[in-house]
């Protein structure tokens, strides 16, 4: 007797999925990249069903090892897991972020990610050593320090702490949990237009593995940002720390000639 689940069962056909046979690109590899489109932009939400691996093959017209090889493309990301006598369950998406200076809420946002955000802390404090240098302004000086959790589909995604000069913006908590905070900053003149960017990746402490849904020592992407304005004065020290498991950059390489 089959366990009963109480996943809700993904209509396959309004995906509408489809391969081109004539292409080089192998059909497993074609299905899988549109599974995980749909995944990312929340046409097919975590917690959906897709069946098994006979019915959507009789679906979508493609024989049962080429089904079987797109789902395991997605199930070795992370994105789906197969449940014996159930079939094939979406567990999460990843977002996957172009390596460029944008904001993390429009980039989810565009990507059709349903990005929110729950306001940690927003208040003034005296620069320590370390923001000083990255502001270029003096140890104790007044900065404006805002802590959010950036949310995915409603799953916690991303723990950013950000510093900016107190004259750059006037920043409030509704605004901040409404809105990205570039664009706060673009609404009051001071826009990012450069940076200087580093990326790492850590052990979670036991507080930010509350905050993220992971377990202490669980895998972080680290981003160390220093923004600039159109006259290369700091406008931004952001530290950024991001669910290993959900999240990854992207960047494009090119061989220098």
């Amino acid at each position: 007797m089959r366990p009963k689940s109480t996943a809700e069962r993904a209509e396959v056909s309004d995906l509408l999925l489809s391969v081109d046979r004539s292409s080089p690109v192998p059909l497993y590899y074609q299905l899988s990249q549109q599974l995980e489109q749909a995944i990312e932009q929340g046409r097919l939400r975590p917690g959906s069903l897709l069946g098994n691996e006979v019915d959507l093959a009789a679906e979508l017209g493609l024989s049962r090892p080429t089904v079987r090889q797109a789902i395991k493309a997605l199930v070795d990301k992370g994105l789906m897991v197969r449940r014996r006598g159930v079939g094939t369950l979406v567990v999460h998406s990843q977002v996957k972020r172009p390596l460029e200076l944008s904001s993390l809420y429009d980039d989810l946002e565009s990507a059709g990610q349903r990005p929110a955000t729950r306001v940690l802390d927003v208040c003034a404090t005296a620069a320590d050593a370390e923001v000083a240098a990255a502001l270029g302004v003096a140890e104790g000086e007044p900065v404006t320090r805002v802590e959010r959790l950036r949310l995915a589909h409603g799953e916690s995604l991303a723990v950013l702490r950000n510093h900016i000069p107190a004259d750059v913006a006037g920043l409030s908590a509704d605004q901040l949990a409404k809105t990205g905070l570039y664009r706060l900053m673009g609404a009051a003149g001071t826009a990012p237009h450069s940076a200087r960017q580093t990326i790492g990746a850590r052990s979670a402490t036991a507080e930010e593995g509350v905050l993220l849904h992971e377990p202490e020592g669980a895998p972080l992407l680290t981003m160390r940002r220093v923004a600039y304005d159109t006259t290369g004065r700091a406008v931004e020290y952001a530290n950024h720390y991001y669910r290993a498991s959900r999240y990854s950059f992207e960047l494009q390489l090119l061989i220098r000639s």
